[in-house]
Formats: structure tokens, sequence, C-alpha cells
């Protein structure tokens, strides 16, 4: 964003909005700050500079959050990495660039992250599977993580493929076993950025300890997911690592604004171990849809009509657009 998009957003918000606006104006400046540094402090892992074969992708997770429940999942360890972004754009753009095409034409990459839709390309995989297209699932208002994990097995079993990336939706909120809505219809919670738990958060809508509590049980519901995938594929050195974190008020910051460059935010699991394909889970291919009040994503539509329902996604995942 630049200054005079800030100005510019700024007195909408104002108009709309009046002294709440001035609040929101005042943060959003304060986050450019970070900003304009973070352009320039650029570091962080890249995920193609390091060795794997399988790459389980949990979005906004943590480091702290996850190191809490390793001792649960044999699979898991108190190692970490820095994250060469701090929200998923940034992630994508830097470990996606022209620089590691070779390497991302050898891929399979599996993911439920809808920015894929803006920044990847299928022509620049061996496979791109965009599970968000047909397993969105209205009630929670997210990806449900059997949905990745299924999609991901396929795609190990069936392509001949040097690696295998499965990009999970969560931790990231919606938080599936306690949304959190406190009462809220689904159809206006998310229906503006403002209305996510961060922002809640950091006005004292919500109590902190409630949030972690729900984004450890969301960690908890993903990682029982996982669990399956590590028994339905081969991958000698297999990772899971997260594609940035996710800030709780840390230098008065919240959520995962892109490129800010706080350790906090970019200090991300990097747990190394092996999977096996055991034929524990025959993949339910049948099983995708897209609800029946989900918007519709039609990759043939035109450029307008693609960004209004991905939009919509990514507004529903607490994304500001």
């Amino acid at each position: 964003m630049t200054f005079a998009d800030w100005v510019r957003d700024s007195r909408e918000e104002i108009r709309e909005n009046g002294w709440a606006g001035v609040r929101e104006a005042t943060y959003e400046f304060y986050v450019g700050t970070y900003r304009q540094v973070g352009r320039r402090l650029n570091y962080g892992r890249r995920i193609y500079e390091t060795d794997w074969d399988l790459l389980v992708v949990l979005d906004a997770c943590r480091w702290d959050l996850l190191a809490e429940v390793a001792d649960e999942y044999a699979f898991l360890d108190e190692e970490w990495t820095y994250s060469a972004g701090s929200s998923s754009a940034e992630w994508m753009c830097k470990n996606f660039a022209a620089e590691y095409a070779d390497e991302a034409a050898r891929t399979a990459h599996v993911t439920a992250n809808p920015y894929s839709e803006r920044l990847l390309s299928s022509e620049d995989f061996l496979l791109l599977d965009e599970v968000w297209r047909d397993r969105w699932d209205e009630s929670v208002r997210t990806i449900p993580a059997t949905g990745v994990t299924e999609r991901a097995i396929h795609a190990g079993r069936t392509t001949d493929t040097d690696r295998l990336i499965a990009h999970y939706m969560q931790p990231h909120h919606p938080f599936v076993p306690d949304p959190m809505d406190d009462g809220l219809p689904r159809n206006e919670f998310g229906s503006t950025p403002w209305d996510s738990v961060w922002h809640r958060l950091r006005h004292g809508a919500v109590d902190r300890d409630r949030v972690w509590e729900a984004y450890r049980d969301n960690l908890h519901y993903v990682l029982d997911s996982v669990a399956d995938l590590l028994e339905n594929v081969d991958a000698e050195r297999a990772v899971i690592t997260a594609d940035h974190g996710n800030l709780l008020g840390e230098f008065g910051l919240y959520a995962h604004p892109d490129y800010v460059p706080l350790p906090a935010l970019k200090r991300v699991p990097w747990c190394v171990t092996a999977a096996e394909d055991r034929r524990t889970v025959d993949p339910d291919l049948d099983g995708d849809r897209v609800t029946e009040d989900a918007p519709d994503v039609d990759a043939d539509a035109d450029a307008g009509t693609d960004d209004v329902s991905v939009g919509d996604r990514l507004e529903h995942l607490g994304y500001k657009q």
C-alpha cells in the first residue's frame, strides 16, 4: 500500500465509521511503518533451498503454538526456522519466484489457500491442485483439512513427482472446532475485515486466552489429518512447517500483515520426519463439492467474476481486500 492508497482508504473509513475509522487508519499507518522496513529487511528460508520430498504447510501456525502440542505427536519436534514471508501472498511470491521455476516444474502442489488463484499458475507446476475450488465448506467458512489430505494422497500415488506440497488452511482462522462466532450469523461474520477474531482481540472484545485455546484446538484438528497424510504417502524426508505465524499483540500488532519482519511473526515450525504409504486411507475424490451457499468459482470465468468469488473466500478467511 502506498501513502496515497492509505490516504484514500483512510478517508473512506473515516467517512463511513467516524472515530472508529480514525483508529483503524492510525493502526494501518502504524503497520505500514513496519512494512517499509520489511521490504528492505529481507530474511527467511526459501523452501527450494532445502532438502525435502514432502512439505506440509500449516497456514498461520506460530512456532510456539506447535511447540505446546509437539509431545502429543510422534512426527513433531520443537525445531523452527524463519519463513520467507509474513503472509501467505508474500510467502508464495518469494518461494515460487522465477528463480525456482525448475524445481516448481517437478512439484505436485496441493493447496487450500485461495491466494493461489492470483499468484500461482498451473503451467508452473507438475500439478497444481487448488482444493479450495471444490472443497470449500460454508458451514465452517473454510476448507476442511480432510480435503487437502485426500487430494495430497491421490497426488502422491498417481503423479511421478519429485516433491509434494500439501498446504492446509489450518490453524488459520476460522477455527473449525470453535469458530468463536459468539452468536453472530455466519453470513455476516467476516463480512468486513474488521469482524475478524484478530480485530476483536485487538479491541478487547474477546479474551486472549480463549483465542489461544481455539487457535490450539484448530492446530490439533489439522494435525490429526496430517497424521493420516504421513501414513499414506512415501517420503524419505518430510518437513512440517508454516507459511507464516500470527501476531497476538506483539508490538501492538495482530494477525499476519505482509512484509512485517517481526521474528514473532516469521518464526515457524520446521519439523523433519518421514512418511510411508501404509494405505490406511482410500481418498474419497467423489466427495469433492462446493456447498450450496459457497460462492462459485468458474475457472473459465472472466477475470472480474473470478475476482469477486475468490475475494469473497479470502474475506471469509479474514484477509483484508
